[in-house]
């Protein structure tokens, strides 16, 4: 067996990607009232679901208990609202 990330600091380091993987660990597939888990399409399913949940519909604190959808909506209405600056 081989280690599926490098050492840290290099260009090898996951830290985000293991970060993700355990944070849907720890909510979705061993979370409270989550499976049980038939087949590897009902964690597919479910994996899908809750990433459309985390990216659309969850309060975030950071965002005024505001969706992540929101806060990007407000967030491009702002920047259409600026004029742009070229360079000469």
């Amino acid at each position: 067996m081989v280690p599926s990330i490098g050492t840290v600091g290099d260009s090898f380091d996951n830290a985000l990607a293991e970060a993700v993987n355990a944070l849907t660990k720890t909510e979705l597939i061993r979370g409270p009232g989550q499976g049980p888990w038939h087949t590897v399409e009902d964690v597919e399913l479910a994996i899908l679901g809750w990433v459309h949940w985390r990216n659309n519909e969850r309060l975030h604190g950071d965002l005024d208990d505001g969706p992540p959808v929101e806060f990007e909506a407000a967030c491009a209405a702002q920047q259409t609202d600026q004029e742009l600056v070229g360079i000469q």
